[in-house]
């Protein structure tokens, strides 16, 4: 149960690609807030440090869940990613928390904003780098399924609506609208929390060993009923570890089958099943046909595979 030297590096390269371009908006935008005064722009500033912050945990997070399966951890080191996952929703919803306090305060305390110019440049520069970043993690979720990437790439996108929501917002000001920075600081941050709350119920079903999706199951069922000789499969049961997928089904054969006859059939449903989702590490059950007349649906039992 391993992770393909493919798929691990284009984990790397997006965890390394999220820190270096947070870094960037990071340096970019607190010039611009120290220039301008802009409570969005702040809002733009805080979100990206918690980024760096949330990037730099997934980092090391991804490198932990590539590793190799031990005898301490025999189903990997996937569940490292649904950590990160749910560290990253801490960080944001710390972050919409920061935002809405600063935009109230300056609601309640008008402060003109400085030339707002450089801001809209340097948001210029955060959308273009975010687009750049969310292609790249798109085409590795697409490739890994990984959670702590798709994590990564749900806040990113809340980022591109914070940024041309601080561009509108400056540009408004740039034409004397500049208490309006403060009310769309104080949208955004709810927007934020809420990406936080998306981010934290997709961890949560992950760390809970949630089901995979019903028409997968569906899938998984119909192609092991589909290899000669198996009379039927029941009891399915599937869960996610980071970039893999742990399922158990029970079989239907005759009982007048030999050992190795009904290994080799459990094998040849293994293979189908992997060769249909490549990230399913499949557990077979081999049940006589007559104990499952007599007693319905068999449970639990040793595992043949």
């Amino acid at each position: 149960m391993s992770t393909s030297p493919e798929h691990a590096r284009l984990l790397r390269l997006a965890t390394r690609a999220s820190l270096a371009v947070a870094s960037i908006l990071i340096v970019a935008k607190a010039v611009a807030w120290w220039l301008s005064g802009s409570v969005s722009l702040l809002a733009g500033l805080t979100d990206s440090l918690l980024d760096g912050a949330a990037s730099f945990l997934n980092l090391l997070a991804v490198h932990y869940a590539l590793r190799p399966a031990d005898d301490d951890h025999r189903y990997g080191h996937g569940k490292a990613e649904a950590l990160s996952g749910m560290a990253q929703a801490l960080f944001i919803a710390v972050s919409a928390f920061l935002i809405g306090f600063q935009a109230i305060d300056r609601i309640q305390h008008p402060h003109p904003l400085g030339d707002p110019g450089l801001g809209l440049l340097v948001m210029v520069l955060s959308i273009g780098l975010t687009i750049a970043l969310l292609a790249l993690q798109h085409r590795v979720v697409k490739a890994t399924g990984s959670a702590a990437i798709r994590a990564d790439s749900l806040h990113y996108r809340s980022d591109l609506l914070l940024n041309f929501s601080i561009m509108l917002a400056l540009g408004l000001a740039y034409y004397g609208y500049s208490q309006l920075d403060a009310y769309f600081g104080l949208a955004i941050a709810f927007y934020i929390l809420w990406s936080a709350i998306s981010i934290a119920r997709e961890t949560v079903s992950v760390l809970m060993d949630a089901e995979l999706p019903v028409d997968v199951s569906a899938k998984m069922l119909e192609l092991a009923e589909g290899v000669p000789g198996v009379l039927g499969a029941h009891d399915l049961r599937t869960r996610i570890s980071g970039n893999h997928w742990f399922v158990q089904l029970h079989l239907e054969l005759p009982g007048t089958l030999t050992l190795s006859v009904a290994h080799d059939l459990c094998e040849r449903v293994e293979t189908a099943i992997q060769e249909a989702f490549p990230k399913a590490e499949v557990l077979v059950h081999a049940d006589p046909q007559e104990v499952v007349n007599r007693d319905g649906a068999h449970q639990g039992g040793p595992i043949l595979s």
